[in-house]
């Protein structure tokens, strides 16, 4: 069953699924600057788009283009920007 999610306004929409192994969603973040919540340990993989991000424990931004991707502990947050409608894949543990 496919679950639909939205945050910010709806400045960020994804939707749940499971994959033959794990947790997902797929989703499209609008431009502007975010802060994440995880409950779980995430993948996040950018399909389109970038996605400057400030994991937990850093210091500086880093920069994803489509095809590349960081993770994420549970239990942590992180901040997220974008000048561009970007799409990423999350996988959860």
């Amino acid at each position: 069953m496919l679950k639909v999610n939205e945050y910010f306004d709806g400045k960020a929409k994804s939707i749940a699924f499971q994959t033959a192994t794990l947790p997902a969603t797929v989703g499209v973040i609008s431009p502007g600057e975010y802060e994440f919540g995880t409950s779980k340990k995430e993948t996040m993989t950018v399909i389109s788009g970038a996605l400057t991000v400030l994991l937990p424990g850093m210091e500086e931004w880093m920069t994803y283009g489509a095809g590349e991707g960081f993770d994420v502990a549970g239990q942590a947050s992180f901040k997220a920007k974008t000048d561009i409608d970007t799409a990423y894949l999350c996988t959860y543990e």
